[in-house]
């Protein structure tokens, strides 16, 4: 499905580029049968179901890509904000394979992106925040309804993101893969992406308009969409899994939102 090219806007030389993601609906969660197809591991079974339609009311921007280790420093330069204690690194400068300044920062909690897109408001006067699990489905899938943005393929995902099953040891810069249908890259792979979501283990209750999950277990977040680190099963537009909003890991990333400004 194509969308046209891809309007883009960023806020400040170090803030990350934006594409604007239009209103729309879309069906949010695992098609009947992914499940099995994938052959997903009994215990991370229905986490993506019941499949619901989600409506998304207004546009918004959302991250071209993840955010950067450069960007990244940039904050931390201009705050000194710190964050130690990693899984697979001793923090998000010392992870333990070699990274570029383009390479998505990892090791990042949600308390640390948090206070990145609280810093980005500050700095832009634009309210940044991290986007709800919906937006980031519905901007994941970018109009197609397979269990990937590229198809239903399994067995090419190194043709289209970064992910284990490729050999990778680590990140690879951002852009490197080809972008969706919105012109988002790496949506898939390279890191998992924390959103604003409570975990719920279903789609029970989940909200129809679009919103973050503000009821469940408020002690995990939610995060989205595969890493280097992981099987291919996991890099699926539906696929989530939940963390601890202290928790850093060398495989953890994310990306901002932020909303349109009114006219």
């Amino acid at each position: 499905m194509a969308f046209g090219q891809p309007r883009t806007v960023r806020d400040c030389p170090d803030c990350p580029d934006l594409v604007l993601i239009p209103a729309g609906s879309f069906t949010m969660g695992a098609a009947i049968g992914e499940e099995d197809a994938e052959n997903v591991p009994h215990e991370f079974r229905g986490w993506s179901i019941p499949n619901h339609r989600v409506r998304i009311a207004r546009p918004f921007y959302l991250g071209r890509d993840h955010v950067t280790r450069g960007q990244y420093a940039a904050f931390v330069k201009a705050t000194g904000h710190a964050g130690v204690g990693c899984r697979g690194g001793r923090s998000w400068s010392e992870v333990a394979f070699a990274q570029t300044d383009d390479d998505p920062v990892v090791c990042v909690s949600t308390e640390d992106a948090d206070a990145y897109v609280q810093w980005l408001s500050t700095l832009t006067g634009h309210a940044y925040r991290l986007p709800s699990e919906a937006e980031w489905e519905y901007a994941a899938r970018a109009g197609t309804t397979t269990a990937r943005y590229w198809g239903d393929d399994r067995a090419g995902p190194c043709r289209h993101a970064a992910t284990g099953n490729c050999g990778l040891i680590g990140t690879v810069p951002v852009g490197h893969f080809p972008a969706n249908a919105f012109g988002l890259y790496d949506m898939l792979g390279e890191a998992w992406q924390w959103t604003a979501d409570c975990w719920n283990d279903s789609y029970q209750h989940a909200p129809a308009d679009g919103s973050a999950a503000r009821e469940g277990d408020c002690a995990l977040r939610v995060v989205r969409g595969g890493a280097w680190s992981a099987s291919s099963w996991t890099l699926r537009a539906a696929e989530r899994d939940a963390q601890r909003p202290t928790y850093r890991a060398s495989d953890v990333g994310f990306r901002v939102a932020r909303a349109v400004a009114a006219p």
